[in-house]
């Protein structure tokens, strides 16, 4: 890969179509510089490749994997898999999810501070929660340039502001000052090396997500924490690179603190609901064991077996309202 070469990591979440499609539009034809976008969309379908074509003068496309990046194309993350840059190709990895999502920014913005450097733009543009700081933060660590979105001028302010909290940010621009504040910073050439960039710490990470030797990865740049994951169960390490606070499970998930709080909230609302329904199920098992004590003449058995059904009619619905009491945030 040339050494000049600059690669853009865009991220974005809630209200990221639309941007990026104004990013799209803004690039010049031939835009001298890779880029690379993921956009949260989970395992749905996207046409986003198709529109950002349909917006611009670049090309734009669903990369396979291990295909080589070219100047002047888009490279848009695909449905349910990571897109990544691993020295001079592209990596797609439908690996552990990482702030809930896959795809996701932050694994992206970190194989880029990893591959290229002090030659990485890394971009957070509206969305909800933070996903996309601590990649922002690689970047910013290995000597790349840190540009967030205006919070005031993004649909949903949530991550460009957790990356102004935790981040060096170098600009932060109105959607339409992007671009063009990207063309001058390529047209100055690649900013000077950072002798001591967390290489090793990225890479210990990148191996616990990839799945290679996760303990002794993790042991390196983690922690063990009383947490425990919400998606596959295991215990999560806390990472200790300061700012945001967030962990990681020996399989690969991560969190940061706020993306882990919203999912515990998740995962207790289920089990919340699991619980309405088990009460639900055993109202109807315990009126129906009421019915069969009275067809065979038992009536107190049956009486008695009424009063349990209807007090756990009474269970069920004051855990339905304390759901919604939850959900209303009161």
């Amino acid at each position: 890969m040339p050494k000049d070469l600059f690669a853009i990591a865009i991220g974005a979440s809630t209200g990221g179509v639309e941007a990026l499609l104004k990013i799209a539009e803004s690039l010049p034809a031939k835009f001298p510089a890779i880029v690379l976008v993921t956009q949260h969309i989970g395992n749905y379908a996207s046409l986003l490749p198709e529109l950002m074509r349909a917006s611009g003068p670049n090309h734009a496309m669903h990369p396979d994997d291990g295909d080589r990046p070219l100047p002047g194309t888009i490279y848009v993350a695909p449905p349910d898999c990571h897109l990544m840059l691993e020295r001079d190709c592209l990596r797609l990895f439908r690996g552990p999810k990482e702030n809930y999502t896959r795809p996701a920014i932050d694994p992206m913005f970190r194989s880029v501070a990893m591959s290229m450097r002090s030659r990485a733009i890394g971009i957070v543009l509206t969305g909800h929660l933070d996903d996309g700081t601590v990649g922002l933060k690689a970047i910013k660590h290995c000597g790349g340039v840190a540009i967030v979105q205006d919070p005031a001028t993004a649909r949903e302010p949530s991550m460009p502001r957790s990356a102004l909290a935790n981040v060096d940010v170098d600009l932060c621009l109105p959607l339409a000052e992007i671009v063009p504040a990207v063309q001058r910073i390529i047209a100055g050439g690649p900013r000077q090396a950072v002798p001591d960039a967390p290489i090793d710490a990225l890479n210990h990470e990148q191996l616990v997500h990839d799945g290679s030797q996760p303990m002794e990865n993790l042991a390196a740049i983690a922690d063990p924490s009383m947490l425990t994951c919400p998606d596959c169960g295991g215990g999560l390490w806390e990472i200790k690179d300061g700012k945001p606070l967030r962990y990681r499970c020996h399989t690969g998930h991560a969190f940061t603190a706020q993306t882990l709080a919203h999912a515990q909230t998740e995962t207790a609302e289920f089990a919340m609901w699991a619980g309405v329904r088990a009460l639900h199920e055993k109202e109807v098992l315990l009126r129906r064991l009421a019915r069969v004590a009275h067809s065979h003449g038992d009536h107190a058995q049956a009486e008695a077996g009424e009063r349990q059904a209807d007090d756990t009619r009474a269970q069920a619905a004051d855990l339905v309202k304390m759901i919604e009491r939850k959900e209303r945030g009161a």
